[in-house]
């Protein structure tokens, strides 16, 4: 992210947000780490109060187009989401515990094949220096994230667009349709997706 990257809160805009995993490896990479996303993401929705105006979860990064939430900025609804998710996928992958083996192979996490062990699915292996000794990604997500002001009708299509086209443009499906981690369905559809869409006008 560039520096003296500027946020502006408090003008009644929605906010396009693009936040990445930590060195754009593809740690969401597997069906339940996105599905452990959105469910995440539906429960920060109801918790702080903003408006889900749009999403895609991609296996590297994330866009959302949120409102701001009724306390707070969409820097700290961002800041609680990232540390939920990374918390509950790590959880998930705890040898210690009885969630694991029910859960790990849903989670994007592999189940660990030594003690203390914990690798991504698309991770480097354990020698490389992004790893902790143990194994352990040292983060989760990147520290930084891009906040762009929608303020129009024509700029929040613009931003729906791009997000729903995303998957076909990275090659991993043909279709916006076969990818159930965006609010495509929604849109297109009119259909309730993994995570309840609010449609402004």
């Amino acid at each position: 992210m560039p520096k003296g990257l500027k946020r502006y809160y408090g003008r009644g805009h929605l906010h396009f947000l693009t936040f990445s995993c930590h060195r754009r490896l593809p740690l969401l990479n597997t069906a339940g780490a996105r599905n452990l996303f959105v469910d995440a993401l539906g429960k920060m929705r109801e918790h702080h109060g903003f408006l889900l105006v749009g999403y895609v979860v991609m296996p590297d990064h994330v866009h959302l187009l949120i409102s701001e939430p009724v306390q707070g900025t969409p820097s700290t609804v961002l800041q609680a989401l990232k540390q939920r998710v990374s918390r509950d996928l790590r959880r998930t992958n705890d040898p210690q515990s009885t969630r694991t083996k029910n859960h790990a192979r849903d989670s994007g996490w592999d189940e660990p094949k030594t003690p203390g062990a914990r690798t991504a699915p698309g991770a480097p292996t354990p020698d490389d220096s992004t790893l902790r000794r143990g194994g352990e990604l040292p983060r989760f997500w990147q520290p930084r994230f891009y906040d762009f002001n929608v303020h129009s009708a024509e700029k929040r299509r613009e931003k729906l667009d791009y997000m729903h086209a995303n998957p076909v443009k990275r090659g991993l499906v043909k279709d916006p349709s076969e990818w159930r981690w965006s609010s495509w369905a929604f849109y297109a559809k009119g259909t309730a997706g993994l995570v309840p869409v609010d449609p402004v006008e």
